[in-house]
């Protein structure tokens, strides 16, 4: 029984997590925290000594708490509880308190049971959870620390949108109890729990928050799910929009602006198996060319240049190239080398967010630290002509996606 206490706990918690992400675009109409006081009477049935007894029915079983759930099924509750026992006409007098604290998983069965279709103002939660406590009174000379499993079910009346009277009845489990109730030696002779006390209390919960219902009542309209709906496959739409036509959605695209056309593969990325910065498709193509038209392939290739097939791209705010797309260099490279009489203007850009000026400055470092890896392959400097063309606002601004595209360095040959 004990191992089975903290696994029942998590599963509840982790419920009320899955399920938060699930609310989370409503979670602003209702409120979560809860604070409630009751009492009522309580039934310590074992151990006790022997010449000792409880009426069935003794006074008094006092509890406190706050609750907070995550959404409007299930919820985590911390409380604290004295119950006080007392011999019956029966037993010799002794008094014993009994005080606890611990944490409860709560579950809204009015909410999965779909109470709402019948009735606005029952409900039903269901909770369990662990916690200490320790007992005291005028037979124990030493306070007696245990441990304790705390299962129940609440009854609740919906006396206003704040304010809700509740019922409750509830059974505690001990264990590492030394004591009996009375406070007498207890000799155990059993495997499994060593007390057991039933309590049944009355009380109030008021919901605090600002919002006009608390979670426990609070039911989504069809209104509320059609909105949700369309919200939650706008969301999708956005997320398989696929910029570069290329077959690989823009949220899984590493590349998001391939030439169209070209094989890419799971993520994205065209296929460039000689890891020469060309896609073989495209390198392909002018090898073909080169064996049939060779004095028009260096026109054709630097129509594809200037065309604004071949790009460097950048991360957010960043002005070295993100390393996924720097073969682009090479193909440029390979071009300028076998055309020693052309030169190149290097031209950088950024996105519209940020300072204008800022992004001016940031275009120029991107474009100048391209020129760096072109002469460090071997091009010359005076070949290549640094130009800051600052903001691109040619696409959404609000796609991060979009943005992605215009964060580059392009190519002009002359």
């Amino acid at each position: 029984m004990k191992k089975a206490v903290l696994p029942l706990l998590l599963l509840c918690l982790a419920q009320g997590v899955k399920a938060q992400d699930a609310d989370k675009k409503t979670a602003q109409d209702y409120n979560k925290w809860t604070v409630e006081l009751g009492g009522g009477i309580n039934k310590a049935v074992n151990p006790m000594s022997g010449g000792y007894h409880v009426d069935a029915f003794n006074f008094y079983s006092v509890n406190a708490g706050a609750r907070y759930m995550f959404n409007t099924k299930f919820g985590l509750k911390a409380y604290g509880s004295l119950d006080r026992l007392q011999g019956s006409d029966i037993s010799e007098d002794f008094e014993t308190q009994y005080y606890s604290v611990g944490l409860q998983g709560v579950v809204n069965l009015g909410r999965v049971l779909e109470f709402e279709t019948w009735t606005k103002r029952i409900n039903i939660l269901a909770h369990t959870g662990v916690g200490v406590g320790f007992l005291t009174g005028d037979k124990i000379q030493a306070t007696d620390h245990t441990g304790n499993f705390l299962m129940g079910l609440t009854g609740q009346l919906k006396l206003s949108n704040r304010v809700t009277l509740w019922g409750d009845f509830n059974m505690t489990n001990t264990f590492s109890q030394d004591l009996t109730w009375n406070g007498g030696t207890y000799v155990k002779d059993k495997q499994g729990f060593d007390g057991t006390m039933y309590a049944a209390t009355v009380g109030l919960n008021i919901a605090l928050g600002k919002h006009e219902e608390h979670a426990d009542w609070f039911v989504y309209n069809d209104e509320d799910k059609i909105n949700d709906l369309e919200s939650r496959l706008g969301e999708l739409e956005t997320m398989m929009n696929d910029t570069d036509k290329d077959g690989v959605p823009d949220y899984l695209d590493t590349e998001p602006n391939t030439i169209n056309g070209v094989a890419v593969d799971s993520k994205g990325r065209t296929i460039d198996r000689n890891e020469n910065g060309v896609p073989d498709e495209l390198e392909k193509y002018i090898e073909d060319r080169d064996r049939e038209r060779d004095q028009s392939m260096g026109a054709d290739l630097e129509d594809m240049i200037n065309g604004g097939y071949v790009n460097v791209y950048f991360d957010f705010n960043q002005d070295m190239p993100n390393p996924s797309s720097i073969g682009g260099v090479n193909f440029l490279v390979r071009y300028l080398k076998e055309n020693p009489s052309k030169s190149a203007d290097v031209i950088g850009y950024a996105d519209e967010i940020g300072d204008t000026e800022y992004n001016k400055a940031l275009s120029a470092r991107r474009a100048e630290n391209v020129k760096k890896i072109l002469t460090d392959a071997g091009i010359d400097a005076g070949r290549l002509n640094i130009l800051s063309n600052g903001e691109d606002t040619s696409v959404n601004k609000d796609s991060q996606w979009a943005r992605q595209t215009v964060r580059r360095v392009t190519f002009i040959i002359k």
